[in-house]
């Protein structure tokens, strides 16, 4: 999967002279393009690991911290929570400090948060130094296409492109890789978890030339979303209210509801198949296989649905495999699992597709910001109660089959919102006043 939030940037190599720089300042930041290329491909590797680590050692650190089922179900709800709210920060950041800045801060806070949370030694210290992880996760994954942007206007797709192989290689590669390399440390699931730390330093590095050599440019500064909706103000006849569209509703509810099983699934998808009686390393690469799945999907998927009046078809088609991947967690989890993890893997990638119909349900630049921030920040928000009810559910049933049937039933609510948000109509038509 390709997650959470971020602008949606047009997929196009063709030169962009609004946002080119002059030629002058083209050839003082030459100097500057390798070490942009190397930190936007580390810092997506790290933009996941944190989280898909802790899924494939969560029964390690539980019975390590002491931590009940419903405070790991917690846990497994911060991502969501961090993304919502510091996400929201990130702009403001970028103009006061440039964009590059707060991505070296970023990885830097995740590298702090990841060396510390291991070795806290409590539950609440352990949540503290994941949100601080977190926090550099949120702000990093909002300004990395507007990094993209400033540094490569003339190759926003195959930079975005490259982006997003680095995210998703990062997201299976530490879901796949965490139980050996924890074995091979010794067993002990904190080094386990804290190695992550040093590809998150790694990020650090390639951003401070350019951090140091280049003062933040306040023209250059605003995010794309910005500077967007700046330019187009005048394309809309009135200020749209957005939460009076039925269409940024229905897009809020299913982004958030596909944000839900895919945090659920990131937190806990291990721990099912190893109360099931499948490894702890086999654990963490079928959690692998469910993450890489998105990678090429990723491409596929909002190709597909730019070219289709109505996405409903492919909202039920990806909630149908999410269906079947939970009929057989509850029927067979380890006789199947190898099945169940690849169904799964294409059904969380009803995330691409959300983006992508956010793109298609807005006429305007402005409309596309506005229905973007509302559906992301709306839907993360709905997303945070999911993965703490079936963390209480486990832990008070005794079993995976009523948090599993919860999971399932999502999925039904999840295909109505999303096939409604669809259909093919604008924000601006619904709510321009």
């Amino acid at each position: 999967m390709v997650s959470e939030k971020s602008t949606v940037l047009p997929d196009t190599e063709a030169p962009d002279r609004s946002s080119a720089p002059s030629e002058p300042a083209s050839a003082a930041r030459t100097w500057g393009v390798p070490f942009v290329i190397a930190g936007i491909i580390l810092a997506a590797l790290n933009l996941r690991p944190a989280i898909t680590s802790l899924g494939a050692l969560l029964e390690e650190v539980r019975d390590g911290l002491g931590m009940s089922g419903s405070v790991a179900g917690l846990l497994t709800s911060v991502p969501p929570l961090c993304f919502a709210i510091f996400g929201s920060l990130a702009p403001r950041l970028a103009r006061r400090f440039g964009p590059a800045a707060v991505v070296c801060g970023g990885m830097a806070a995740i590298a702090a948060g990841l060396i510390v949370r291991p070795f806290t030694g409590s539950t609440a210290a352990f949540l503290a130094a994941s949100a601080l992880a977190l926090a550099g996760i949120a702000v990093s994954n909002v300004l990395m296409p507007v990094v993209i942007k400033e540094w490569f206007p003339q190759r926003v797709g195959s930079m975005t492109g490259l982006y997003s192989m680095a995210l998703a290689l990062g997201t299976s590669l530490a879901a796949a890789i965490t139980v050996p390399v924890t074995e091979a440390l010794g067993g002990n699931w904190k080094t386990g978890l804290a190695v992550w730390a040093a590809l998150a330093a790694a990020a650090v590095l390639p951003w401070l030339p350019v951090v140091r050599r280049r003062r933040p440019e306040p023209a250059r500064v605003e995010g794309a979303a910005e500077a967007v909706e700046r330019d187009a103000e005048a394309q809309l006849p009135g200020k749209l209210r957005i939460t009076r569209s039925r269409t940024a509703w229905s897009l809020a509810v299913f982004f958030g509801l596909q944000a839900t099983g895919a945090y659920i699934t990131m937190g806990w998808m291990p721990q099912i198949f190893r109360d099931a009686g499948v490894s702890a390393e086999t654990a963490g690469v079928l959690l692998a296989i469910t993450m890489a799945v998105g990678v090429p999907l990723s491409f596929v998927i909002p190709r597909m649905a730019a070219r289709m009046s109505h996405q409903g078809p492919i909202v039920a088609a990806l909630g149908l495999c999410g269906l079947i991947g939970y009929t057989g967690l509850y029927v067979a989890p380890a006789g199947g699992a190898w099945v169940w993890a690849l169904v799964l893997g294409i059904s969380n990638c009803s995330f691409p597709l959300a983006l992508t119909m956010v793109g298609m349900r807005a006429r305007t630049g402005p409309g596309v910001v506005q229905l973007s921030t509302f559906a992301q920040s709306t839907g993360y928000l709905l997303s945070i109660p999911g993965p703490l009810l079936v963390g209480v559910l486990y832990q008070h049933s005794g079993g995976w089959e009523v948090p599993i049937l919860l999971m399932g039933a999502l999925l039904v609510p999840q295909i109505a919102f999303g096939v409604m948000a669809g259909r093919q109509r604008t924000v601006e038509d619904e709510c321009t006043v």
